[in-house]
C-alpha cells in the first residue's frame, strides 16, 4: 500500500499535500477576502474546532480550509514529512 503525503492541519484534519497551492496568514486582506467569497459559495472547510483561525489554505479545487496551526508551522510539517497526529496541535496553539 502506497502512502500518499498528507498535511495534518491540526486536530487530526488532513489535507493531502499535493492539492495546497499557498498557506496564508489568516489576517491578511486577501485571505479575509477568500475566506468571505469561500463561505458565500459554500467552498469553505473549517478545521479549526472551535480555535483562532491562524491560517488559510488555498486548494487546487478552489476549496479554503482554516486551521489553528500558524503558517510556518504547517509549512515545517509540509517541508519535514511530518503527518503525525498527537496531542501537539491542542498543546502548540
Amino acid at each position: 500500500m502506497s502512502s500518499l503525503p498528507v498535511l495534518n492541519v491540526g486536530f487530526s484534519n488532513i489535507v493531502f499535500a499535493s492539492k495546497i497551492l499557498a498557506i496564508l496568514q489568516a489576517e491578511s486582506a486577501g485571505a479575509k477576502r477568500l475566506r468571505l467569497e469561500a463561505k458565500e459559495s459554500s467552498r469553505l472547510i473549517d478545521a479549526t474546532q472551535g480555535r483562532k483561525t491562524r491560517s488559510v489554505l488555498v486548494l487546487d479545487s478552489g476549496h479554503i480550509v482554516l486551521s489553528a496551526i500558524r503558517p510556518d508551522s504547517l509549512a515545517k510539517r509540509l517541508e519535514n514529512g511530518d503527518n503525525s497526529f498527537g496531542k501537539e496541535d491542542e498543546e502548540e496553539e
